[in-house]
């Protein structure tokens, strides 16, 4: 079939590049060891920081969110740790065996895919834990396999309250520049990222950022490192050098993204985020369909999951909206494979082009088969722009 028009990218991530950013990474590659890329990189070090929220350094690598994944552990573990962490989806099934390869103790808490990391597991579990032998608590932020974002303050509150001295690391991959996320104010230890979600650039960059205590963890952590080492980045990185040959065309364009931020602000994209996820969840609602996300406190601001009736094919569903509408809406992973559709509503991204996201899964449903209810799209149309119920409507003129 030939396809007009763009292809809409829907998953969770590597999500649209805005046009300005595409431009920029088109620039001309210069040398990395140079004095101008120096100041292009410390600059977007520099300002990156915001988006963390955190006053500490920030490493860029060039890899893909896993890569910074291993080096949040590698830095600040030491063969044998116990590791606290919660089972919400498939990317926490992935740190978990993550941790196993690199010879770390994984306490994996059970989960069924449909809640957040839970606070009064994470106090059973590190109350319990006198000797402090667990040595850090990892949690996903954001789900993206499942569209559930833990409550970080609750886990520092009760790390906090049982005055546990472990290390809080936390994967922000799908969350960064699309949910509130506060590094410093929820004393994260380490935050890991990726550029290909809320940051609005393709796949390549991935980021630690790092407080002080992730710091003095790093001097007596005995996993074995050499890329990932933070040592070597940290000495060059103020200067705008790296220890590796940076990716420079991301970094233009990462340059890009962030200006792009500021110019919006902060603040107004989280509520952007937030808005546009009521409105696919709305849509949810209206075909009848469930979301996966069982708690409305834990609900996702940059992608809805949801669960097809028993007995259809998510997948068949998802190629049929491909086919017909040259969209792409993201797989059901792991457990969830075959059973849930992903709407990714991330990075850049508008009311407009939500609306068409919408309305090609509505229009799939009918050619899928798929029993569900009319009335999605328009649910979700007045959660985006409610009617005004104080000014009649007026008849155009003749």
């Amino acid at each position: 079939m030939v396809h007009t028009g763009r292809h809409f990218l829907q998953i969770p991530g590597p999500t649209n590049v805005p046009d300005r950013v595409l431009r920029a990474i088109a620039g001309a590659v210069m040398d990395h060891r140079g004095q101008e890329f120096a100041r292009i990189a410390a600059q977007v070090l520099e300002n990156i920081r915001a988006v963390f929220q955190t006053k500490g350094p920030v490493v860029m690598y060039p890899s893909s969110g896993t890569g910074a994944g291993e080096a949040a552990l590698v830095n600040t573990l030491s063969p044998g740790d116990r590791v606290l962490m919660f089972e919400t989806g498939h990317f926490s099934q992935l740190w978990q065996q993550v941790g196993g390869k690199l010879g770390l103790q994984v306490d994996y808490v059970p989960g069924n895919w449909r809640r957040g990391a839970s606070p009064a597991d994470a106090q059973a579990r590190l109350g319990a834990d006198v000797r402090h032998a667990i040595k850090a608590v990892v949690v996903v932020h954001n789900e993206t396999s499942s569209g559930v974002t833990s409550v970080l303050p609750e886990i520092r509150r009760v790390m906090d309250q049982i005055r546990h001295p472990a290390l809080l690391i936390v994967d922000a991959v799908s969350s960064l520049g699309s949910i509130e996320y506060r590094h410093d104010e929820w004393q994260v230890d380490v935050t890991i990222a990726g550029s290909q979600k809320g940051l609005m650039i393709p796949p390549g960059l991935g980021f630690n950022a790092i407080s002080e205590k992730a710091l003095a963890a790093n001097k007596i952590a005995k996993l074995p490192r050499a890329y990932w080492d933070w040592q070597p980045a940290l000495k060059l990185l103020p200067e705008g050098f790296f220890p590796y040959t940076p990716a420079i065309n991301l970094i233009y364009g990462l340059r890009e993204a962030l200006q792009m931020m500021r110019e919006e602000g902060l603040e107004n994209v989280y509520r952007r985020h937030d808005r546009h996820a009521e409105a696919a969840r709305a849509a949810v609602r209206g075909w009848g369909l469930e979301i996966v996300c069982e708690d409305a406190r834990e609900y996702s601001s940059s992608i809805t999951a949801a669960l097809l009736p028993a007995g259809h094919d998510a997948d068949k569903l998802r190629q049929v909206i491909l086919d017909h509408f040259d969209m792409s809406l993201g797989a059901g992973l792991g457990k969830l494979a075959g059973r849930a559709i992903r709407i990714g509503h991330l990075g850049h991204f508008n009311d407009l082009m939500l609306a068409g996201t919408l309305s090609g899964i509505e229009m799939g449903l009918r050619l899928a088969g798929v029993p569900h209810r009319d009335g999605g799209v328009a649910a979700a149309l007045e959660s985006l722009a409610p009617a005004s119920k104080s000014v009649e409507s007026v008849p155009l003129a003749r």
